[in-house]
């Protein structure tokens, strides 16, 4: 035994006839929400990263200079009278290499090839 259901009203409706203008204007607001979606929310989420990203790189800089000025201070204090006279420039000469070092280490490491096919 089966069942009969009579159709709906709403599954019978013939579709809405819209006119041309109608459908370029959602067509138009269908493109707009999209281009919306696709750039500009993903752009917001970027944001944050960058931030982030820059404050980071702010508090590694001071971080790097303090201790490139300690380890300068060090060494004109606690090596007695080994850099002084006409010696006296060589912590200054050290705390400026360990410097480029450390630039050239961070530069290598940024411009290095990532993955097969970057």
């Amino acid at each position: 035994m089966t069942t009969h259901t009579e159709p709906t009203a709403a599954s019978t409706a013939p579709p809405r006839a819209t006119s041309i203008p109608e459908l370029a204007t959602d067509l138009w607001q269908l493109t707009v929400d999209y281009a919306k979606q696709e750039t500009v929310d993903p752009l917001k989420g970027l944001g944050r990263f960058v931030g982030f990203g820059i404050g980071g790189a702010f508090a590694l800089g001071i971080g790097v200079t303090l201790l490139l000025l300690s380890g300068l201070r060090a060494l004109q204090t606690e090596t007695g009278t080994a850099f002084t006279g006409n010696l006296s420039w060589i912590p200054y000469l050290i705390a400026v290499a360990v410097g480029g070092i450390l630039i050239a280490l961070a530069v290598a490491r940024v411009s290095q090839r990532k993955g097969p096919g970057a």
